[in-house]
């Protein structure tokens, strides 16, 4: 079985959770070379845009949380920062 990149997990996370009609995680780890949280292998830090009718109605902190609540895991482990552009169908 191959490995899977972080990249991979966050969207497969995401994708299973919001069912999103837009998805797009970047890796901007190398970015922050030399910040904390940073590790020459990369996948630390991640911004991602993501358009799902799951955070119709809901506040900009809200949508935060149930991202953050859908990659608990990843956040409690390897990735050190994650932003998050999240909005509804319709929006922006």
């Amino acid at each position: 079985m191959a490995l899977m990149v972080m990249k991979d997990t966050i969207s497969n996370k995401l994708q299973e959770a919001f069912t999103p009609e837009s998805l797009q995680v970047v890796d901007e780890s190398h970015l922050h070379e030399g910040h904390a949280g940073h590790r020459p292998s990369g996948e630390t830090h991640f911004r991602v845009y993501i358009v799902s009718a799951a955070f119709k109605g809901k506040s900009r902190v809200d949508r935060h949380r149930m991202i953050n609540a859908a990659l608990a895991a990843e956040l409690s482990g390897s990735v050190h920062a994650l932003a998050i552009h999240a909005q509804a169908p319709g929006e922006g």
